[in-house]
């Protein structure tokens, strides 16, 4: 729904892709990472069309009984990630950094 008068003026130049096509042609061009922050619907969306080169994650040291599922439930093939980074902070939380193994 977001058009380009919602946009702020002040980033740069800008782009709303509306199709996982869109982001596959984007993804053949020469411009750097394509980064997607916080949105589970749109991760399984990526994922399950195989979009996406990297994951980069950061693990809360807390369980929850319910919430959303970063990685969709689509019955397909085990995708396997390599470990390319990994901190851990005082206060327990991780970042993970993995590629996705092709």
């Amino acid at each position: 729904t977001l058009t380009e008068d919602d946009l702020v003026s002040n980033w740069g130049e800008t782009t709303i892709l509306r199709s996982l096509e869109e982001v596959a042609a984007l993804k053949e061009t020469e411009g750097g990472p394509i980064i997607v922050h916080g949105s589970a619907t749109l991760n399984h969306a990526l994922s399950d069309a195989g979009l996406i080169d990297r994951y980069h994650l950061l693990v809360f040291p807390l369980l929850l009984g319910a919430g959303k599922r970063l990685f969709s439930t689509t019955d397909k093939d085990t995708q396997k990630l390599k470990l390319v980074e990994h901190e851990v902070y005082a206060n327990g939380l991780q970042k993970n950094v993995f590629d996705v193994v092709r």
